[in-house]
């Protein structure tokens, strides 16, 4: 299921405040995802055996970095201000990477599996309402769904679904995208 785009909104100035909160949400998911990343790694660095989930890991934290400093750059060339909960977001990123990464490589798994299959929706919805004001973003933000996929089955590839408490695990952590996502438009 795909998100849809809000309704679009009167007056003159709605085009450039829906792309600023779209460029805000994105880039407040590229900075929780880099996070993610640091918080399972921080755990899963130091276990002994896993240095191929480590190296995963490394990788995808890696993409999340060039997205996010591709936001970076939009955000200072269409001058958009960050989410005020960037601080908050950081946090709460690196607690649950850490945390789901304690309850053992599987968890870990399917915290990415579950943020990354809300993303990619989020990304198509976005996608389908810029492709044709902007094409090159929604061409970037194509790109970037595509990493997203690609993190998700080789989550759901390495076990997510044998995680403990799978169903609950990943219905309450999408859930939690969902919520940041909606909050970091505005804020």
């Amino acid at each position: 299921m795909t998100e849809t785009a809000p309704p679009p909104r009167p007056g003159p100035d709605a085009p450039a405040a829906r792309l600023g909160e779209i460029l805000r949400v994105d880039h407040a998911g590229e900075l929780a995802a880099v996070h993610i990343y640091r918080g399972q790694r921080a755990v899963l660095n130091k276990a002994p055996g896993k240095d191929r989930i480590a190296y995963q890991l490394q990788e995808m934290e890696a993409h999340e970095a060039e997205h996010l400093a591709a936001f970076n750059q939009l955000l200072t060339r269409r001058r958009v201000r960050p989410t005020l909960l960037a601080p908050i977001w950081r946090v709460a990123a690196f607690a649950l990477g850490a945390g789901t990464a304690l309850m053992g490589e599987k968890a870990a798994h399917a915290c990415t599996e579950a943020v990354e299959d809300v993303i990619e929706k989020h990304y198509a919805g976005q996608i389908a309402e810029l492709q044709d004001r902007e094409p090159a973003l929604a061409a970037e933000l194509s790109r970037f769904r595509d990493d997203e996929l690609a993190h998700r089955d080789q989550a759901v590839s390495e076990g997510a679904h044998a995680a403990p408490l799978y169903p609950l695990l990943s219905a309450v952590i999408a859930a939690g995208c969902r919520t940041a996502i909606k909050i970091s438009e505005k804020l």
